[in-house]
């Protein structure tokens, strides 16, 4: 079926490059346009067509194949979906439960964001994969479409589980053995867990994806976007944080701070860094105050959203807000003095945010996926201006070092481990 839309020449090579392979991975970097590489492989096959993403990106395919295809396309999440349509599209946290997508037989699935079945012990991957313990039966499909910008997001030891829907018959230990450096570290469970040092034979794991239908592409290897700068952003920190850091207890109005295990004393202490710090807040409200065009604002507490709806609202900014609970860009795309804010599992992948080029991250996540994602959003295809991303980072506290991880492209929760060997 003939589409409605125009493929750029990198996109028409990546199609030619894979037709000889009904299983693929298009790894293109955010803003080569994935989704349309994907429903373009999609539509060349006649099978029934299921796309899986995540839930903020459900409404966005939906239109995505009405506007391109003459064909029927069914919302899966919707009171009344019609499972006789071309194109089907539901979310990963809902598909391993419609046992009626056992009935359907032959189809063609899209995996938006592939990254989310990187764990191979959760039944949105088994879906996909089976499992004999407890026995799940994956679904009947032919043809397998692969979409990340990260697929890893750097980490290598996640992509066993989508080498196997490649078609790659390797088991995880033979792939761990052969492309992890790793050491095992004794956890207090029954079985040592094993931590990442680094990998080898780098070189071989991409020629054998890409022997397996998977295609790796760069922003630069197509096109030149503008500028990137990083500016920190030094903030007082305040006597409740050093409290806390010495005793692992506090009382902060009606709740108590406990810092029993290394888990929640991280946790607060990056809580106390930002929520909590006053002049984090001050500092803000000063950065809006002085800045007038659109800003995107990260955030990862319910407090720091908070307090940043608060400050927007006493300087008359409209706002606009992606989270798990809202999903709404009227006023980011109508706007131009428009604050966009989002927390990061929500909002830091799949948008289009080029309009803005200043980025303020209230605070960073532990994830560097996350994090790498997240510039993406207003550093894309569209951007005709340098984009900006300010780190408000709390001066002598946690979040200097996770800054410092998250550069190195690691997570700042696995550095908790680092050298803790059996």
């Amino acid at each position: 079926m003939k589409s409605k839309m125009t493929l750029m020449p990198h996109q028409k090579n990546i199609l030619v490059d894979t037709s000889d392979f009904n299983r693929v991975a298009y790894y293109l970097d955010m803003g080569l346009g994935k989704t349309f590489v994907g429903s373009e492989k999609a539509m060349q096959y006649t099978n029934q067509i299921l796309v899986v993403c995540q839930k903020s990106k459900v409404d966005d395919w939906v239109e995505h194949f009405k506007k391109y295809y003459d064909v029927s396309v069914s919302d899966l999440t919707s009171k009344k979906p019609d499972y006789t349509a071309r194109v089907l599209v539901i979310n990963y946290d809902i598909v391993w439960r419609r046992e009626i997508l056992h009935k359907l037989s032959d189809l063609t699935i899209i995996l938006d964001e592939s990254s989310c079945i990187k764990n191979e012990k959760t039944k949105r991957t088994k879906i996909f994969l089976g499992s004999k313990r407890p026995k799940i039966t994956p679904l009947n499909f032919t043809n397998v479409i692969l979409l990340s910008g990260t697929p890893t997001g750097g980490k290598y030891e996640e992509l066993v589980t989508q080498a196997n829907l490649l078609g790659w018959d390797i088991t995880k230990d033979d792939y761990w053995d052969k492309f992890i450096n790793y050491f095992l570290m004794n956890t207090g469970g029954p079985w040592p867990a094993k931590i990442v040092k680094g990998y080898k034979k780098v070189g071989l794991l991409k020629r054998e994806l890409r022997d397996h239908g998977a295609v790796f592409m760069k922003t630069e290897e197509v096109m030149t976007l503008p500028d990137q700068t990083d500016v920190i952003h030094k903030i007082k920190n305040h006597k409740l944080y050093d409290t806390f850091q010495k005793d692992l207890v506090l009382s902060i109005g009606d709740k108590d701070l406990i810092g029993d295990t290394m888990l929640t004393e991280m946790l607060y202490l990056r809580q106390l860094a930002s929520q909590y710090n006053p002049n984090k807040s001050a500092y803000l409200k000063d950065m809006v105050e002085s800045t007038s065009g659109r800003l995107i604002i990260f955030y990862n507490f319910t407090k720091e959203f908070d307090e940043i709806v608060k400050i927007a609202k006493s300087l008359n900014r409209p706002i606009s807000i992606i989270n798990g609970e809202t999903k709404d860009l009227k006023n980011y795309e109508t706007k131009d003095n428009s604050i966009t804010i989002l927390q990061y599992k929500a909002g830091a992948m799949g948008l289009n945010l080029q309009k803005a080029s200043t980025t303020i991250y209230y605070s960073q996540p532990l994830s560097s996926e996350l994090y790498e994602q997240s510039k993406k959003r207003t550093h894309r295809i569209g951007q005709n201006h340098p984009c900006f991303y300010h780190i408000l980072q709390t001066q002598d506290s946690i979040e200097e070092r996770i800054a410092e991880v998250l550069v190195t492209r690691n997570d700042y929760t696995n550095e908790l481990f680092k050298g803790r060997s059996t």
